[in-house]
C-alpha cells in the first residue's frame, strides 16, 4: 500500500488528505479549535479520518510550529497555542494505527512545490504568508531542517533592528491584519481586509501596504542570504489577489541581483501535505 494519510494542521483549519505518488487522492477539512488543546485535536483527527483507516501505510504530519524527535512545540504561540512540547507523532500513531512521520508545515510545503510544484525541482526558498508567517529552503536538492528544526522560521525574523523588534509573523500576517483592523474600529479576518481594499477603503489598503512592506523586506534579505534561482510564496494572503504584484511594485527599488524571481506556489493549500507525504515515503526511519 503506497497511500499516506498526510495531515496539514494549522491556526484555523487543519488539512486531512489521502496523497500517492505527489497527488492527493482525497481530502477533507476540519476547523482547527484554538480554544482547544493537541490533545482535542488529534481525537478530532482521527475521527475524521475514520473512513479512511486501512487505507493508508503511514502518516505525514505538517504542523506550524517546530518539530524535534517527533515532539511538536510552538515558535509563536500567537499563531497557534500548543505548548511547550506535544507528543505528536506518538499520539497520531496511537489514534490511527500507522508510523507518522512530522515535519514543520512550511517545511514541507517548501519540499512539496520544489519536487511537485512551483520550484520545478531547483533550488529554492519558499515563504508563506497565512495566519502566521513561515518558510522553508531546499538547498542542492536538501531540505533544511536544522539541529533544532528552526531551519526556514523566516516569520521570527525581527522587523527593525533590535532584538526587542516585533517578529515578521507580528507586523504582516493574516492574524496581524485582523488585529490591525480591529485598531482602527473594524471587526474583519484578512479576506475581509483584501475585501475592502479592493473596494477603496483606506484603512485596509493602509493595512495590506504594511504587511506587503514587512514581506518584501523579508524576501529581499532571504534573497541575499541565499541566493536563490528561485523564491516561490503560499498561504491565503501571498496567494491572495494582487499581494504578489504588491511585493514586485517594491523589488522595483532594488538592484537587479537583490530582486527576487517570484513564483506563486503551484499546489497552493495542497503543499504541505504532498511535501509531508513524500517526505515520509523517502525519510529513513531511525
Amino acid at each position: 500500500m503506497s497511500r499516506t494519510l498526510a495531515l496539514d494542521i494549522g491556526g484555523t483549519k487543519t488539512l486531512l488528505a489521502l496523497v500517492e505518488e505527489g497527488a492527493v487522492v482525497e481530502e477533507l477539512r476540519i476547523p482547527t479549535e484554538r480554544a482547544g488543546d493537541p490533545a482535542a485535536w488529534f481525537d478530532a483527527i482521527a475521527e475524521a479520518a475514520r473512513p479512511w483507516r486501512g487505507g493508508f501505510a503511514r502518516v505525514a504530519a505538517a504542523v506550524s510550529g517546530v518539530v524535534v524527535d517527533g515532539q511538536w512545540s510552538a515558535l509563536n504561540p500567537a499563531t497557534l497555542p500548543i505548548g511547550s512540547s506535544a507528543p505528536l507523532a506518538r499520539a497520531l500513531e496511537a489514534r490511527l494505527g500507522a508510523p507518522a512521520f512530522c515535519v514543520n508545515d512550511a517545511q514541507a510545503a517548501a519540499w512539496g512545490e520544489h519536487r511537485f510544484g512551483a520550484g520545478e525541482r531547483r533550488d529554492c526558498v519558499f515563504v508563506t504568508i497565512s495566519t502566521g508567517i513561515g518558510g522553508g529552503v531546499v538547498i542542492d536538492g536538501k531540505l533544511l531542517i536544522g539541529r533544532g528544526g528552526l531551519a526556514g522560521s523566516v516569520g521570527l525574523t525581527r522587523a527593525g533592528r533590535s532584538l526587542g523588534a516585533p517578529f515578521v509573523d507580528d507586523v504582516a500576517s493574516g492574524r496581524w491584519m485582523a488585529e490591525a483592523a480591529r485598531g482602527v474600529g473594524r471587526e474583519a479576518d484578512a479576506p475581509a481586509v483584501f475585501a475592502a481594499a479592493a473596494a477603496g477603503e483606506r484603512w485596509a489598503e493602509e493595512i495590506l501596504a504594511a504587511s506587503a512592506d514587512a514581506v518584501a523586506n523579508l524576501l529581499v534579505t532571504l534573497q541575499l542570504l541565499f541566493d536563490p534561482p528561485l523564491m516561490v510564496i503560499g498561504g491565503g494572503v501571498g496567494l491572495a489577489p494582487g499581494y504578489a504584484e504588491a511585493l514586485r511594485a517594491r523589488f522595483a527599488t532594488q538592484p537587479t541581483r537583490l530582486r527576487p524571481d517570484l513564483r506563486l506556489a503551484a499546489l497552493g493549500a495542497r503543499a504541505g501535505v504532498v511535501g509531508a507525504a513524500d517526505l515520509a515515503v523517502n525519510t529513513p526511519r531511525p
